[in-house]
């Protein structure tokens, strides 16, 4: 059967789209993760040391700071509770530059940080195997970004 070339073009139209919007998906997975991995990843240079979560709040918890060797003492410190920050917890971190923010580090803290990346992973998958009908590359893109959701809870 001979296709017309309108179909080649709404073919071709629809892939071009596709893509279009698994990368949009990919790009803003990545765009949200560097938000807290970049502290994470090019950490050299910066405070660090430990915390002790003292006290937790609906979106941040509070924590003293105990600094490593080489970082200055900066007292009372605020970390995002959606790091399954309880009180009592100590965990390593890094200070955000010009703030008294800190972010987890370690491998927990690099996998919570890249969530959103596996979030968008699962979500491009659906359109990789639905829209561009490439069902092996959907399930691999699906598997690792499941696997990077179930590494990051198991790890925190």
């Amino acid at each position: 059967m001979k296709r017309s070339s309108s179909h080649r073009a709404a073919v071709a139209g629809r892939q071009v789209a596709m893509g279009l919007v698994v990368l949009v998906l990919l790009v803003a997975g990545v765009w949200s993760s560097w938000d807290a991995a970049h502290h994470i990843v090019l950490a050299k240079g910066r405070e660090h040391g430990t915390v002790t979560v003292t006290g937790c709040g609906d979106a941040t918890c509070t924590a003293s700071f105990e600094p490593d060797a080489v970082s200055r003492d900066l007292g009372r410190v605020t970390v995002d509770r959606s790091v399954a920050a309880r009180e009592g917890d100590r965990f390593p971190v890094v200070v955000k530059p010009g703030s008294d923010a800190v972010v987890r580090t370690g491998m927990p803290g690099f996998l919570h940080a890249w969530v959103p990346l596996g979030g968008a992973m699962l979500l491009a998958a659906f359109v990789i195997g639905g829209g561009l009908r490439m069902g092996r590359t959907a399930w691999g893109v699906g598997t690792a970004g499941a696997a990077l959701l179930v590494a990051t809870f198991v790890a925190l």
